[in-house]
């Protein structure tokens, strides 16, 4: 795609806090569709979360509506022929983000982990979640992952519905648009003020990785109050770590909402680690989250809010395809710092003293897949 989105003002935007509040939103939108209902998703898979999902998009495909879905090849492994073959049998179009083939060797690393569904041009919700039971069982008072999403409402929903259809043409290797006439900008665009309904899409592919975390880093670095990072998968890139080192040491608050033992990859959980002892020497506060999995994706600096689909980890930023909006509104970045707030109360601080004296198992674990990480990193990154 290789341009850059503006920003658009006039949205309305709403924090959708664990999938009982997110999940029957998105099927009450699918239910009420009319014309047109597009779903990317990474992570699906069967249960009683998949169920609902399919019976809401063969209905909206029964009333006449057009309904496309883009699963990740890979993350729909679980997504079983049953519930393929009713979407297809309703005339849901599926297609699958690069399905795993053994000759394709490295290229079966990238992986679309975009989290979008758009319904008639007129509402998006983007955020982490995937269909599985984990985020949301009907009739389950709080689920498993803590995750959130966010509808949008107003001129920013056309720009995920190109990413959509961009994504969507590209799949089957066509070229929606030249990329001189591609819509967007060259560059990343200045922060514009904080206001009412301000807000953009940030993006990654494997052309165009830079702006969303260009965006990040751009933020952080001019931060002057606070900079509050929710991430379950914590392997920042330099760029980024520096960036919160500088931010710690100028003063700013600078605290990082990280997974306790309630994760699903304990050795990437193990590898990050290796970075806490230089970012509490800085001023840097980490908490782990305790009640459940911490699967949220979500940065607040100053008035600034990203969230989406981006870890900002290094392994994301080069192989996954990801989207996040970007905000500056009043009444969304309240809301997204009582979330955060609510969250860091959840945690445990995680202090220095509290490091020093862990256990050797503890220590063997960091070192062995803090080691692991870097020696994969480096390898993939050699060969281009």
């Amino acid at each position: 795609m290789g341009h850059i989105f503006p920003w658009r003002s006039g949205n309305r935007f709403a924090l959708l806090i664990d999938g009982q509040r997110f999940f029957p939103a998105m099927l009450d939108s699918i239910a009420s569709a009319e014309l047109e209902v597009l779903l990317e998703l990474y992570l699906v898979e069967d249960g009683e979360c998949s169920e609902a999902l399919v019976e809401a998009l063969v209905a909206a495909a029964g009333r006449g509506v057009e309904v496309r879905c883009l699963f990740d090849g890979f993350g729909c492994l679980r997504f079983g022929n049953r519930l393929r073959q009713r979407l297809s049998d309703a005339g849901v179009v599926l297609r699958l983000y690069n399905p795993l083939k053994w000759r394709r060797g490295l290229h079966n690393l990238y992986r679309d982990h975009r989290k979008l569904l758009v319904v008639d041009r007129r509402i998006a919700f983007v955020g982490g979640t995937g269909s599985t039971d984990e985020f949301w069982q009907p009739g389950e008072e709080l689920s498993r992952w803590h995750e959130v999403m966010v509808s949008i409402e107003g001129p920013l929903v056309v720009h995920w519905q190109l990413l959509f259809d961009y994504q969507w043409l590209a799949n089957i290797g066509r070229r929606p648009w030249k990329p001189e006439e591609a819509p967007g900008l060259a560059h990343l665009p200045p922060l514009p003020p904080l206001g009412e309904g301000m807000g953009r899409l940030a993006y990654a592919d494997a052309r165009q990785s830079r702006d969303i975390v260009q965006s990040l880093v751009r933020s952080v670095r001019r931060a002057k109050r606070r900079v509050w990072l929710a991430t379950p998968y914590f392997l920042p890139s330099w760029k980024v770590r520096r960036a919160l080192l500088h931010a710690a040491r100028r003063g700013v608050d600078v605290r990082l909402l990280l997974t306790s033992r309630n994760t699903d990859h304990p050795p990437v959980r193990y590898a990050g680690q290796r970075y806490y002892p230089r970012l509490l020497r800085a001023g840097v506060r980490v908490y782990e989250y305790g009640p459940r999995f911490l699967h949220l994706k979500m940065v607040l600096v100053d008035d600034w809010v990203s969230v989406g689909s981006c870890n900002f980890d290094h392994w994301n930023l080069r192989f996954n395809l990801e989207a996040n909006l970007e905000a500056l509104d009043t009444g969304f970045t309240a809301e997204v710092a009582t979330c955060l707030d609510a969250d860091f109360a959840s945690s445990r601080e995680v202090t220095l003293e509290d490091w020093r004296s862990r256990p050797l198992l503890k220590r063997l674990k960091q070192y062995l897949w803090g080691w692991m990480d870097r020696l994969v990193v480096n390898l993939l990154y050699r060969r281009g």
